[in-house]
């Protein structure tokens, strides 16, 4: 369980890092990776446990549906992202300051360094030992991501290395890989977005060859974090990740296929695919909360297996969200989101790009926070940018002001029931690529909404005690010894512009016991002009 270079440690020494900050549930008693692995850890994401509460579980005694043991195996699930603290410390930094990490990066990659020997080395199987019983991939303790539902044992946390025969550049994807027998597994790469991976094989399809191929399981983390950004098909994913990691990652060049992988993973599965037949994958349980059902994709032949002696598989859970998958990819794409619409686009009244998580999954629903008093047309602007970025993110953008909580749904739905209009808001982009998820009966393509849900000028206050008034009630509701209070926000009232002196006047009165007062200054202005429901505005207390 060594630390790898200064710059990034391997998936072991991350987890004992885990370890010494209670992060880690560690299970020694022997789990049916097939039938009860996943849906343990499922029950954190599942059962209220609140996401600061979540941990990494690290199982040591791993057994399958038969009862067959995997001796020096582990496999850890949580440990790259079971919460945001879990993600950030695989990436060696603050949270605050991962954002700036993915944007630097990306701006200044550096290229990985070969070495002649690794870790992921030491125990090598080739040739037709790979069908034997015990040596190809029913050797791993590769689990069952959804049990009832999923057909086979499935990689969820693996890297898929291909390269391009035009240019030579290695192309990192995180896919989902379905083991069919002990030298041969399945594995889609996604068409709509464009999957590296995918575009190569097309590429050697053209040129009658199988395509070469490496996929490594337990990758250190600052690696594996790097695998499901959508970066240029021209870009080098390692060289990302040692611009996170600020020195190159180190490499071994694969034992048969002309690849290069992390010297510190712990396995690594080389073959070839298929670019001739595609072969049924699925089901599987995805990520978008619904099985992807069976579907032609790609076809792997394993020619070697290589790892540690002793070896930890990560997997990850993903399916209905949240999950592991989607604080991966929130805490990533934010912060890039944020970068593309105020840097690269100029829109400075862009403060905050917000996805929603639960269920959605992300990528339908991108809220964007802005500053008060920026321009319609900047607005807008930011809507067709954020929903332009990335073909498979933005069906749903909408604007709003900084007084909405993004992260809270009641607060959206709120600010688009009353800040916005549906006729003048609203605008439909058609075409755009089906996406993630199932597919929608009877559409050939399927479209982007931009909402702006921002206040057209000023607001009345949010019609709740001002914030003194809750202080004292609730020094006052704990003196009475009533249930604890989880604080809601809003909790307080707050102007939101459209609010005069004279108003809070009335109100100060009226708390002070005085309301009597604000009965004489209405009575003084009574009208026989108006109609119900007339504005009235601009009337004076007596005195003024």
């Amino acid at each position: 369980m060594a630390e790898g270079p200064v710059g990034y440690d391997d998936i072991d020494a991350h987890v004992e890092r885990l370890k010494a900050l209670g992060l880690v549930c560690s299970v020694d008693r022997a789990i049916d990776k097939d039938t009860e692995m996943h849906p343990l850890v499922r029950w954190q994401y599942r059962g209220g446990i609140a996401e600061a509460d979540r941990k990494a579980f690290l199982f040591t005694n791993v057994v399958d549906a038969t009862g067959r043991s995997y001796p020096g195996a582990r496999v850890a699930i949580g440990a790259l992202a079971g919460n945001r603290q879990i993600y950030a410390l695989g990436m060696k930094r603050p949270e605050a300051e991962i954002g700036k990490a993915w944007l630097d990066a990306i701006a200044h990659p550096i290229a990985p360094r070969q070495v002649a020997a690794a870790p992921c080395q030491e125990v090598v199987e080739t040739g037709e030992a790979l069908s034997k019983p015990g040596h190809g991939l029913d050797a791993l303790p590769i689990p069952i991501s959804t049990p009832g539902y999923d057909t086979a044992p499935y990689l969820t946390a693996a890297l898929w290395f291909t390269r391009d025969p035009d240019s030579g550049i290695q192309n990192m994807g995180l896919y989902r890989g379905n083991l069919k027998a002990p030298d041969r597994l399945a594995v889609m790469m996604e068409r709509s977005t464009l999957a590296g991976g995918g575009v190569h094989w097309r590429k050697y399809r053209k040129l009658g060859q199988p395509m070469p191929v490496a996929v490594v399981l337990g990758a250190p983390p600052i690696v594996a974090f790097v695998g499901p950004q959508k970066l240029p098909l021209d870009c080098d994913e390692l060289t990302v990740a040692g611009g996170l990691a600020g020195c190159p990652i180190n490499v071994v060049r694969c034992r048969t296929v002309d690849l290069l992988v992390p010297a510190e993973s712990q396995v690594v599965i080389e073959g070839f695919i298929d670019t001739d037949r595609l072969e049924p994958e699925g089901p599987f349980g995805e990520s978008h909360g619904y099985m992807a059902l069976e579907e032609y994709n790609f076809s792997m032949r394993v020619t070697a297996i290589t790892r540690r002696p002793s070896y930890t598989i990560t997997s990850i859970i993903s399916q209905v969200t949240p999950s592991e998958s989607s604080v991966i990819k929130k805490v990533a794409y934010e912060p890039l989101y944020l970068a593309h619409l105020r840097d690269g686009l100029n829109i400075k009244g862009v403060v905050r790009v917000s996805m929603h998580e639960p269920l959605t999954n992300l990528r339908p629903f991108v809220f964007l926070i802005l500053k008060k008093g920026t321009p319609k047309s900047e607005i807008w602007r930011a809507l067709m940018g954020t929903a332009s970025l990335t073909p498979a993110i933005g069906k749903f953008c909408i604007a709003l002001d900084e007084d909405i909580d993004p992260e809270d749904t009641d607060h959206v739905l709120w600010a688009i029931a009353y800040r916005s209009n549906p006729l003048t808001d609203t605008h439909v982009v058609p075409n755009r690529g089906k996406g993630h998820g199932p597919a929608l009966k009877g559409s050939e393509t399927d479209a982007t909404m931009l909402i702006d849900a921002t206040a057209k000028g000023d607001y009345p206050p949010v019609a709740l005690p001002k914030k003194e008034y809750m202080e004292r009630a609730r020094a006052l509701w704990e003196e009475l010894k009533l249930p604890p209070l989880r604080p809601q926000s809003p909790w307080s009232g707050y102007s939101l512009g459209d609010w005069s002196e004279e108003w809070d006047a009335c109100a100060a009165r009226a708390a002070r016991g005085d309301w009597i007062a604000n009965g004489r200054r209405s009575a003084a202005h009574m009208s026989t002009t108006a109609e119900p429901q007339d504005p009235a505005r601009g009337i004076r207390s007596e005195g003024d």
